[in-house]
């Protein structure tokens, strides 16, 4: 059954459809994914006591986002102890399906909402950062993993392929994911508004002041709305480590600093800022989406649509998996038994 609120419009022409949409600005419990799932739990629950339909939680939430890990590695160089931090960090990777998943889908269908969680899957020793998706049903309704990891993050996860590319046509809007700095690969963003994204979620590491211009951009470009979810970790959350190099511009030691500042927010088609950006603390960033303004949007500007150039520019997205090994098994004839 559809959650969609449908409202008398002002104006007499028709209902308004309005979803409630939630972001929890929350930190990973590091190294430790049972105790992390608690506390999406305990999120989720109060998110859908507020009315929320759409929960969307940020990049590696179950897993954790590696601010500042090393894992040992230098141009030609590695060490014993960074292979054992990357043993502790694939521990807590999940695999997809498998029981974290079925625990989450669980919590979506108990809560009677969409969810939408970044997590770090496990596909036999190579990781990925991935948007797992989950319906009111109870449903797992698949993933998106992030095509390109940044910078150092290439050492340690893998590169998703065209395969998970999902838009999900829902009764609340069709509904899909960039992770990141995806946001900043313009084909791909083309990709998900041609395939008709109307709630664009974005979970991020990206807390900086730069990013929010990013946002809003976005949901301009692509006539939809956007919810940017990032972490807010403070140095205490993660383990105590002496090789972390959180950032180089502060250089705070102390056990209470921010080292990942979330400004996580939720923004129109028009490009108008619904809620947030919250620099402060963990908790919940709400707004209510007016579905109807997708198409006051689009009266302007439809990046896939009215505004293109198909003759002149042509984007071509390869769905295909692509496969490492692909095994070939030589089928013998069986012999005709008439001839023994």
């Amino acid at each position: 059954m559809s959650t969609v609120k449908n409202t008398a419009s002002v104006d007499g022409v028709g209902p308004s459809s309005i979803v409630r949409a939630t972001i929890v600005q929350a930190s990973t419990v590091y190294n430790n994914t049972p105790a992390t799932l608690d506390k999406a739990e305990k999120y989720i629950a109060e998110a859908a006591s507020k009315g929320a339909e759409l929960v969307l939680f940020p990049e590696a939430f179950i897993g954790g986002y590696p601010r500042g890990f090393r894992f040992g590695l230098a141009a030609g160089g590695h060490n014993e102890e960074g292979r054992d931090e990357f043993r502790k960090y694939d521990a807590s990777a999940i695999k997809v399906p498998g029981p974290e998943v079925d625990r989450l889908a669980e919590l979506a269908g108990k809560n009677n909402l969409y969810l939408v969680v970044g997590a770090i899957e496990k596909d036999g020793y190579t990781l990925y950062c991935t948007a797992l998706f989950f319906s009111p049903q109870g449903r797992f309704l698949g993933k998106h993993r992030k095509l390109m990891p940044t910078t150092l993050e290439r050492c340690i996860w893998g590169q998703g392929d065209g395969s998970t590319i999902p838009v999900y046509d829902t009764p609340i809007g069709k509904l899909g994911a960039a992770i990141c700095w995806e946001n900043r690969m313009p084909l791909y963003r083309t990709a998900l508004y041609a395939k008709g994204i109307e709630i664009y979620c974005a979970p991020t590491a990206d807390g900086s002041k730069e990013w929010q211009s990013s946002m809003v951009h976005i949901a301009l470009e692509g006539g939809c709305f956007v919810l940017s979810a990032c972490q807010f970790c403070l140095r205490k959350d993660f383990p105590d480590h002496p090789d972390y190099l959180f950032t180089d511009m502060d250089d705070n030691k102390e056990q209470d600093a921010i080292v990942s500042q979330g400004g996580s927010v939720i923004i129109s088609p028009l490009g108008q800022v619904l809620a947030g950006p919250n620099f402060e603390s963990e908790g919940l960033i709400t707004a209510d989406l007016d579905l109807d303004d997708i198409a006051r949007a689009k009266l302007y500007f439809d990046a896939v649509g009215h505004y293109s150039r198909p003759d002149v520019l042509h984007l071509t997205v390869n769905e295909q998996p692509k496969k490492q090994v692909t095994f070939v098994t030589k089928v013998e004839k069986a012999e005709d038994d008439s001839n023994n």
